[in-house]
């Protein structure tokens, strides 16, 4: 199977879900079955997804500007190495605003199958970064 097309997918994704943050993209790009394995756990299904990780994130970093700095494809298997900046300078993280800048890097390893995708495993600093934020808003 040809993988540029996935790489289009993934590259959309990360350009529309998180930085035009169109949370229409997260329903037009997964199904009720797709499963994010997130820092904070797996996320099953476009709902859950925005509800446990978009929303409260953007809430958070109202700026977050997401650069993929290599995408990868072979077959239906997409990586994505990514670096996000942003500004903690909203509510979404169940504590105050630190008005800190903040840098996470991560990768992602998407699974996409018939233009969706299927299956997701992110391994980043998010959490690090988000513990330093907390015991700084203390």
């Amino acid at each position: 199977m040809e993988c540029q097309p996935n790489v289009a997918i993934v590259k959309r994704w990360f350009e529309e879900v998180w930085n035009q943050r169109r949370a229409e993209t997260i329903f037009e790009l997964t199904t009720r079955e797709s499963i994010c394995y997130a820092d904070e756990g797996p996320l099953i299904g476009p709902e859950e997804f925005q509800q446990r990780q978009h929303t409260p994130f953007l809430a958070a970093f109202p700026d977050l500007k997401v650069t993929l700095e290599a995408v990868v494809g072979e077959g239906e298997n997409v990586v994505a190495r990514w670096i996000a900046e942003g500004t903690h300078s909203g509510d979404g993280l169940g504590f105050r605003p630190t008005n800190a800048p903040v840098l996470f890097r991560g990768m992602t390893w998407i699974r996409i199958v018939n233009g969706k995708l299927a299956e997701g495993w992110q391994s980043s600093n998010i959490p690090e970064v988000i513990r330093a934020l907390a015991k700084g808003s203390a």
